[in-house]
């Protein structure tokens, strides 16, 4: 159901009190049980087993009740659908058990979209996917996905930015993994402002090929990175918290549906640093090591 945009905005200005803000920063120096207690004590999974899955389904549940209207909605959701139809068609192929690489559900069960697969729905791109690799199976997937997006945000400013953000760092991303030039092509998306050319004639030019494009920083760190014979997990990081940054340049100038959005970013970006931190701390990773993993982290 939608409310009216005075009453979500309220409800979100009560939420934001609940975000961990600064407090996460604190966390990788803590231990486990530390950082769980300290978690319980702020409302963070509601004394859950398992906080980080407990708050992501609240999220969840808070986008699915207060989203303005379906194309937000489905900004967030509509990518779980392609994942997780993504996951059992890969798996289908390799007589595999899909459930690790499953994420949360989105509009559709697993049992729906089990269906969708057996009935070969239209609403995904078998024709596309049809004796494809791994990799190619990935990219006619996100294909799909992003040509809906683009289709459902189309006469929404803000979300059709922030496709085009996205998609633009993907693309950079996946040309500077791709073995040549014409793989890169293959997987590109489109609907950015940066086309396949452009992108193949950046990466010959060096990491200052994008140096007057909103993507300067974003390239030179990735390429840094490539030619280093690193891995690229900054400019991961980076893309996973765009979105939140992209507000947190004008927090206070928000209108309209902005608040909703950015709260949505800001808890999605928690849950996934939540996640990390607990995950290295069990792993034994030292402090120092786990904040370079954390993205966006305020």
């Amino acid at each position: 159901m939608a409310y009216g945009t005075v009453y979500t905005n309220g409800v979100i200005a009560v939420k934001e009190r609940q975000l961990l803000g600064e407090r996460l920063l604190r966390f990788p120096a803590m231990t486990e049980a530390e950082v769980l207690r300290a978690l319980s004590e702020s409302g963070f999974g509601a004394g859950s087993e398992d906080p980080v899955l407990a708050e992501e389904g609240a999220l969840d549940a808070f986008i699915r009740e207060y989203a303005p209207d379906f194309a937000h909605a489905a900004y967030f959701l509509l990518p779980r659908d392609f994942h997780n139809m993504k996951a059992l068609f890969k798996a289908q192929l390799l007589s595999a058990d899909p459930s690790p690489m499953l994420a949360p559900i989105g509009f559709r069960t697993i049992e729906q979209l089990r269906q969708m697969m057996e009935d070969r729905d239209p609403f995904f791109p078998w024709e596309e996917v049809q004796d494809a690799t791994g990799a190619e199976i990935g990219a006619a997937f996100d294909r799909a996905l992003y040509a809906r997006l683009f289709a459902l945000c189309k006469r929404h400013g803000t979300l059709k930015k922030l496709l085009v953000g996205k998609v633009d760092r993907i693309n950079l991303l996946a040309a500077l993994r791709s073995p040549d030039a014409e793989f890169a092509k293959r997987c590109h998306l489109a609907g950015g402002t940066l086309g396949a050319a452009q992108i193949e004639a950046a990466l010959a030019g060096g990491e200052d090929a994008l140096k007057n494009t909103t993507y300067a920083d974003f390239f030179r760190m990735a390429y840094r990175a490539k030619e280093a014979g690193k891995p690229l997990t900054a400019a991961e990081r980076a893309l996973e918290s765009f979105e939140a940054e992209y507000f947190e340049a004008q927090k206070y100038e928000l209108s309209g549906k902005e608040p909703f959005l950015y709260y949505v970013f800001r808890r999605r970006a928690e849950i996934r640093n939540v996640r990390t931190v607990l995950i290295a701390l069990r792993a034994g990773v030292g402090a120092a090591e786990i904040e370079k993993r954390l993205a966006g982290a305020k």
